[in-house]
């Protein structure tokens, strides 16, 4: 087989002119090579022994209340508001408990629960989580980051410390489930955050 057939493994556009006839499938990101760095987080320390101790992330996901017109025998639909549904961050625990006082530090930002006092606004707590995807490089070979996702106004709405099991050899998991305000798919003008011309009729509004 020459290496000139593998161009054919993928799906036949025909005359469409979408694509080149030449062009075989895309290379995919791969979903373990990512980096997970974490902004104004903690209560002091270096935020990269969390970085090194995460396992699995999720991706931003965003959701828009469906509206609804009633009119006369019909029913016309428009966005309404939106939502950034929240991520999952698990992390391993280790044994000098680095990451367990980095999140303890952060979640006491949020509620001291010794004095039993809250914070007095957002920013008091509020971190950045910044999501990138990686090409592979390591070493000598310095990663490409092919896409980041930058999570601002982060707070943890839940942490979840693991559960010990004498008949398991695991380590410990802390799981965060973190809310954000808004997120932005880096660089700009590729994705979500890149300008769009906005039009009332055929009057460019924005």
């Amino acid at each position: 087989m020459t290496t000139g057939s593998l161009l054919n493994f993928t799906v036949p556009l025909g005359n469409t002119g979408q694509s080149a006839s030449s062009q075989g499938l895309l290379m995919p990101k791969l979903q373990y090579r990512f980096r997970v760095s974490f902004l104004n987080f903690g209560a002091g320390g270096q935020t990269t022994e969390l970085t090194k101790q995460v396992i699995k992330c999720g991706r931003p996901s965003v959701k828009f209340d469906s509206k609804t017109l009633e009119v006369y025998n019909s029913k016309i639909y428009y966005a309404g508001k939106y939502t950034w549904e929240t991520i999952k961050i698990d992390i391993r625990d280790d044994a000098q408990g680095n990451v367990s006082k980095l999140i303890g530090g952060q979640v006491q930002k949020t509620f001291d629960f010794f004095e039993q006092a809250s914070a007095a606004s957002g920013i008091d707590y509020k971190f950045q989580t910044n999501l990138d995807v990686l090409d592979g490089g390591n070493g000598t070979a310095d990663p490409v980051v092919l896409e980041q996702w930058q999570m601002y106004g982060c707070w943890i709405t839940s942490s979840a410390y693991g559960d010990h099991d004498y008949a398991i050899s695991d380590p410990l998991v802390i799981s965060l489930v973190i809310q954000f305000d808004n997120a932005l798919q880096i660089p700009l003008g590729t994705g979500i955050g890149s300008a769009i011309l906005r039009t009332a009729g055929s009057i460019a509004t924005g």
